[in-house]
């Protein structure tokens, strides 16, 4: 029992720390683990030690997944050095005109389907700046642009292939497992994006059928050379073969670059000449490079929750703290998933429930602990990840988002706060709808 209270004071003085800002995830996961597994008495030294346990096997306990995360972003990386990012973006703007509400929802559905592939802050940089602009030069208020793009890129996360290695890694399934809940989050998401759109146009007076003035952004620049159409279709080729084929997560994002080098080099044109074999060469290790860059704080970032998990999968930590887990998380299925759908906003602030933090870790045991469902333990997790994409206001896309037209991070979390929570919601439902037909 004193153990237990410890591994508990310690947990809260870390999410603290970790929501004061006064340490990174980076620094408080390890010391996390590694202050469970000295409370909980595991012994340094041997096979079943903290040094083997949690740091040995721990920080390669996920190489699967982060392996798909650099993959992922030297595919990310692949679209922005050929222009297919920008052209897919530019394709939707000109399809709406000036039309703010068509404008905002071929946007959306534009960022949407780059994000199923690219991540990343850099990413969010470089699209959110072509997109959030053309959004405000034709009426619609900035908070809300920012807004949309969040839940954009919320969507296209849903089925972004490198998100999912990682998070069947963490419980041990497979993707096929968590199938059909990944497609049932995109559409449940992107209707609550289109929701959001909807109500705050009106809220906001926004034109539905015109542009109304506006002089914060001026729409940007568009003139770039476009990818071929081929290449356009670049980001949904993983999904396709993933989803459609069964093909496993890493191949078919090779699949991916692989269609994106070929389509680009036959199809592309440079200045109306043909895109030479040598240039293409030199930007894929151009963008493998970019790509390593880019998927950097995600590979470190499965590292330490690696390295947590080891920690409190460790069979000493289990047997002091799985009595205490058992009397928060409910054990009936109804419960187990009121419980999610109410606590979703935890997973704000790096907070428990937060997949990519602390709460990695404790879905990890509490998959181990067999109360429910492993997918339904992992899915409800995910569920609640929509509160933390979107509106965390310690995220650094949604930092620099907010900098960008003006405003603070709160104001945006109270913009899409109630949407969220009922999209987490929502989510948590078809957990359990599948929960009963599929994960018995």
């Amino acid at each position: 029992m004193i153990q237990s209270i410890g591994i508990l004071v310690l947990f809260l003085v870390m999410v603290y720390f970790m929501m004061r800002g006064k340490l990174t995830f980076v620094i408080s996961l390890p010391l996390l683990a590694l202050g469970i597994a000295v409370i909980a008495g595991v012994p340094w030294l041997g096979d079943s030690g903290i040094l083997n346990v949690v740091f040995q096997q721990g920080v390669v306990s996920m190489s699967g997944s982060y392996v798909a995360v650099i993959i992922s972003a030297w595919l990310g990386a692949m679209m922005n050095n050929t222009g297919i990012s920008k052209t897919i973006i530019k394709t939707a703007a000109e399809l709406g005109g000036d039309k703010p509400l068509l404008v905002t929802i071929l946007l959306t559905a534009a960022v949407s389907l780059c994000y199923t592939t690219i991540a990343g802050l850099g990413s969010v940089i470089m699209i959110a700046s072509i997109t959030v602009p053309i959004m405000i030069s034709v009426g619609v208020p900035s908070i809300i642009a920012i807004s949309v793009f969040l839940f954009a890129y919320a969507t296209g996360l849903s089925l972004n292939m490198a998100n999912w290695k990682y998070f069947t890694d963490l419980v041990g399934l497979q993707f096929g497992d968590v199938k059909l809940f990944a497609i049932l989050l995109c559409v449940i998401t992107g209707l609550m994006t289109l929701i959001f759109i909807l109500a705050e146009f009106k809220r906001n007076g926004v034109k539905f059928a015109w542009a109304a003035e506006t002089a914060q952004h001026e729409a940007p620049d568009l003139d770039f050379p476009k990818a071929p159409v081929l290449s356009l279709f670049t980001p949904v080729i993983p999904i396709i073969l993933v989803i459609g084929l069964s093909v496993p997560i890493i191949p078919a994002l090779f699949a991916g670059i692989a269609w994106c080098f070929f389509t680009v080099l036959v199809f592309g044109r440079k200045k109306n000449r043909s895109v030479s074999l040598s240039r293409m060469l030199g930007l894929t290790t151009k963008s493998a490079i970019d790509g390593v860059n880019d998927g950097a704080l995600g590979v470190l970032s499965m590292i330490v929750i690696g390295m947590l998990s080891k920690a409190l999968t460790h069979e000493v930590v289990q047997s002091v703290i799985s009595d205490s887990l058992r009397k928060v998380f409910p054990g009936q299925l109804l419960f187990f998933l009121i419980f999610f759908a109410v606590l979703s906003p935890l997973a704000l602030y790096r907070g428990p429930l937060n997949v990519w933090g602390i709460g990695a870790g404790i879905a990890t045991l509490v998959a181990a602990m067999k109360i429910v469902p492993v997918p339904v333990v992992l899915c409800c997790f995910i569920a609640c990840e929509r509160m933390q994409v979107i509106g965390d206001p310690t995220n650094s896309h949604n930092v620099w988002l907010a900098n960008y037209v003006g405003t603070d991070t709160l104001t945006l979390l109270k913009k899409v706060f109630f949407y969220v929570w009922i999209t987490c919601g929502l989510a948590v439902g078809a957990v359990g709808i599948l929960a009963t037909f599929m994960w018995k």
